[in-house]
């Protein structure tokens, strides 16, 4: 079997764990905002930064569903208006995750600052990767070519490194998210577990992005191995 038939079974496969995995995470929310809570969104994460002492990060309403981030840049918490207005338990989720990446900033978590640190080199990498490894892939088996794959890989191996260091920062996000709900009394056994469940959720769409780059990686590297034999 050759390396190409692999690599596209591997991302056929990878392309359908990614298909159950969003449809998985789009159920869950969609059943957990059913799920009532006290607070909305905005409040459970004015909430969570008072209690850890943060008060010069913002609380922000941005268009879109599920387009809820923390921007480091501005020390904003920006939440959807499903998340922002929504007193439920899949908005507290969302809120109290993106709040503890303003945690981890605060505290100067270390992949969080790699991750922050690497944006602009992937940004870059990014608008030129995609044609610099073509262009190698075009002039494959002549010395040119082996240096642009070559090049192209380098940048593509930050974009993978990328989605691997985001892998821990997300997984933290959610866990001190869950423990401070849960801490807080905003959330009881029952609404805990299902907060847990979305942000798990969550995390797998992570998670099949850093193995979809590493698998791409992985195969631009054996066809260049293979070209210098």
């Amino acid at each position: 079997m050759s390396i190409t038939t692999i690599y596209w079974i591997i991302f056929v496969a990878i392309a359908i764990a990614s298909w159950a995995v969003s449809a998985s995470l789009e159920s869950k929310f969609e059943k957990y905002s059913k799920e009532p809570l006290a607070l909305t969104g905005r409040e459970v994460a004015e909430k969570m930064l008072r209690d850890n002492g943060i008060y010069d990060v913002q609380v922000t309403c941005v268009k879109g569903k599920l387009t809820d981030h923390y921007n480091p840049a501005t020390k904003t918490v920006n939440l959807s208006p499903d998340v922002y207005n929504g007193a439920n338990v899949a908005a507290a989720a969302v809120a109290a995750h993106e709040c503890g990446h303003a945690v981890q900033h605060a505290l100067a978590y270390g992949p969080l600052s790699l991750r922050s640190a690497l944006v602009p080199v992937v940004s870059f990498s990014s608008q030129f990767v995609t044609w610099v490894i073509l262009g190698g892939l075009i002039l494959l088996g002549t010395k040119a070519g082996s240096w642009m794959l070559l090049a192209g890989i380098c940048l593509y191996g930050l974009i993978t490194l990328f989605s691997l260091i985001t892998l821990p920062v997300e997984v933290n996000a959610s866990q001190r998210a869950v423990n401070w709900l849960r801490e807080a009394g905003i959330t009881d056994n029952h609404t805990t577990e299902m907060a847990s469940s979305a942000l798990h959720s969550a995390a797998y769409t992570y998670v099949v992005a850093a193995l979809s780059a590493l698998a791409s990686l992985i195969y631009y590297i054996a066809i260049f191995m293979g070209s210098k034999r």
